[in-house]
């Protein structure tokens, strides 16, 4: 192993969006338990700081593979596709007038039922995003196409933000 290693090479995956989530875990157990700075209490404060440097990378590294809209910006990065969602905001018109749509029913949805239904749509497009994106990066070799899926992705994240605070505030009137 070396604290230079991508995610899936530290974890000893294939580097692909599907993966098994009990695999990561069971994976992650295994490298937390063999880098953990109390095994190297003993050996010195030079030992335990490059255990909590590894320690630091095997959390982080997991962090990212556990996560699936992570996992997949991760992939995109790794194949030279990187989601720069602060710089690249561009999105298609068709996403862009369905955001507008879900904005404005929201905006008038005056029940718990009404808003649960948007976010119920919401949560249908996430999904179809996200193997989309899996799809993309799997089977397509397509790391922009995923990209784009993926920065569409993080702004339906943001948006189901505002359906919670708006559902929030609801139970709170």
């Amino acid at each position: 192993m070396k604290l230079d290693d991508d995610d899936f090479s530290l974890f000893g995956l294939p580097r692909r969006f599907a993966q098994d989530s009990a695999d990561i875990a069971e994976r992650w157990k295994a490298l937390a338990a063999k880098v953990h700075p109390d095994r190297f209490a003993a050996d010195g404060a030079a030992s335990q700081r490059l255990a909590m440097q590894w320690s630091l990378r095997v959390n982080e590294a997991h962090q990212r593979l556990r996560d699936p809209l992570k996992r997949a910006a991760y992939l995109c990065e790794l194949r030279g596709a990187p989601i720069q969602a602060n710089e690249n905001t561009r999105m298609p018109a068709a996403f862009l007038m369905e955001q507008m749509e879900w904005r404005e029913s929201l905006d008038e949805a005056k029940t718990h039922e009404a808003i649960l239904a948007i976010d119920q749509q919401v949560a249908g497009r996430e999904r179809a995003l996200l193997a989309q994106a899996g799809r993309q990066l799997d089977d397509d070799g397509d790391a922009a196409g995923a990209a784009e899926s993926v920065r569409a992705l993080m702004f339906l994240t943001r948006f189901r933000s505002d359906i919670d605070r708006r559902l929030e505030a609801l139970e709170h009137s």
